[in-house]
């Protein structure tokens, strides 16, 4: 038997969840399909969990305006709510007098994305801020921060169920098509059993598997660009009697497909080193012991001090990315797809790095999507 709704939003990540709670919140009947088990359980589960500011992407694209919106957005929340969060700020380092120049052009592009309170600061200044780094300046941004990401996508979850939502584990969108004025869709749930959900409008916020989710819909990814170039990145963990400390986020100017190998602490104090960014074929979430020595390395030019036998595997997680190798910048994709001739569905893709800091304001932009249909 069908089971009628006004939205399906596909995928129970931050993102996800949030879009589910904003929609719900404006009296839209909410059903989020998850295929796992538990919520957040990709690649909400597996990031750095760092709150940016708005430094890296290029003035008026949604990842800078979302960015920074939700920037916002975000420590409202979780100072209304109590979820445990820290601005506790980064520096983005120069090692060397040539990178000095990319951390000027980083400041006038952060600051003209509204990242606030952008300054540079020379080498002492950044050894007594950070006494094991050395560099010979740095751009330090106070904004940056730290989350409970399963805290803060949790919020979201309970927000979207008070209003009347519904949160449907274990299972997987198998199918996806027109029907009517709104669409028929497929679900498998646990077990193998085939259920039919009918609705008028779909979020897709399925992360790595939106591009599969499109296509069911009867979109040409390749055509439209938005093919999805899963990334892997790698972290190590710093023994916790290692003599290196850090009291805020310390990352390298940012090269190729991440923003390279920097320091991240959590908000019990433990120190991580990552990711790293290999693009590879399925998800695969081992890392490699024998990396530490090449982490340290790249570490090394920022923490001279540091030794790969003070590292251990942490954990890993895959970017959705839409650059392959080698390709520059690629934006968000949200898109609502009624040009396309299919109204009411909602495509976002390419949902990386900084989804969970905009999650708040990607959400609020799906709700002004969906408001007139």
């Amino acid at each position: 038997m069908a089971r009628e709704c006004s939205v399906v939003v596909v995928g129970a990540g931050v993102v996800g969840l949030a879009a589910a709670a904003a929609l719900a919140r404006a009296g839209r009947f909410v059903i989020v399909l998850e295929r796992h088990e538990g919520i957040a359980r990709e690649i909400t589960s597996r990031n750095s969990q760092v709150i940016h500011a708005g430094l890296y992407y290029p003035a008026g694209s949604r990842k800078a305006v979302l960015c920074v919106a939700g920037r916002e957005l975000l420590y409202e929340r979780c100072a209304a709510q109590g979820i445990a969060h820290r601005r506790l700020g980064k520096l983005v380092v120069a090692t060397n007098e040539g990178e000095v120049e990319l951390l000027e052009r980083l400041r006038l592009q952060g600051s003209g994305n509204g990242a606030p309170g952008l300054e540079l600061v020379d080498g002492a200044v950044v050894r007594r801020l950070e006494p094991a780094v050395r560099a010979v300046a740095a751009l330090r941004s106070p904004a940056s921060g730290i989350v409970d990401a399963h805290a803060f996508a949790l919020s979201f979850a309970a927000e979207a169920e008070a209003h009347g939502a519904t949160l449907a584990l274990e299972a997987e969108l198998v199918g996806l098509e027109p029907a009517g004025t709104g669409y028929k869709l497929g679900v498998r749930r646990r077990g193998g059993a085939l259920e039919t959900l009918v609705c008028d409008a779909v979020v897709n916020a399925a992360g790595l598997g939106a591009e599969r989710v499109a296509q069911l819909a009867g979109i040409d990814t390749r055509a439209r660009g938005w093919r999805i170039y899963p990334c892997k990145g790698d972290y190590f963990a710093l023994a916790p009697g290692a003599p290196v400390r850090f009291e805020r986020l310390v990352y390298p100017v940012p090269a190729g497909a991440g923003l390279g190998i920097h320091a991240t602490l959590d908000l019990g104090g433990r120190i991580r080193f990552g990711p790293d960014a290999e693009y590879v074929s399925e998800e695969n979430y081992l890392v490699d012991a024998r990396k530490a020595e090449r982490f340290a390395e790249a570490v090394r030019r920022y923490v001279p001090s540091l030794e790969a036998a003070w590292l251990s595997p942490d954990q890993a997680g895959v970017r959705p990315k839409l650059s392959g190798p080698g390709e520059g910048f690629r934006d968000f994709v949200i898109e609502e797809e009624s040009a396309h001739g299919l109204p009411g569905l909602v495509n976002l893709v390419g949902i990386e790095s900084p989804g969970l800091t905009a999650a708040p304001a990607i959400a609020r932009s799906v709700c002004e999507l969906l408001a007139s249909l």
